[in-house]
């Protein structure tokens, strides 16, 4: 499947949820959770915020990068999901929204 199609299908379980807003984030849609964007769609590749040892994990299995939004420095808690492991992105997306939705 087409990867945006697999991201706007991601928006699309999101939208009933109240606490869950959508915002642009590089020129794309992105999905915030209290006034944070927790997930967005950047380059073909799905882009969470997660607490840094998921982060570690994540690229240490292959398929994930630390996400770097063009500063030449890795942000820590983002990741960056390559199409390959689409099949996880639905379930990657929920739990970076609990861990934003958490981090106050």
């Amino acid at each position: 499947m087409d990867t945006a199609r697999v991201f706007d299908s991601i928006i699309e379980t999101f939208r009933s949820d109240p606490s869950v807003t959508t915002a642009k984030m590089f020129g794309g849609s992105a999905l915030k959770v209290s006034n944070k964007v927790f997930v967005c769609f950047y380059k073909g590749k799905l882009v969470l915020k997660l607490r840094r040892e998921r982060v570690e994990v994540l690229v240490a299995l292959g398929g994930a990068e630390h996400f770097d939004s063009g500063t030449g420095r890795p942000a820590k808690e983002w990741v960056a999901i390559e199409a390959s492991r689409e099949s996880e992105w639905l379930g990657l997306a929920t739990e970076a929204k609990k861990f934003v939705a958490s981090s106050r």
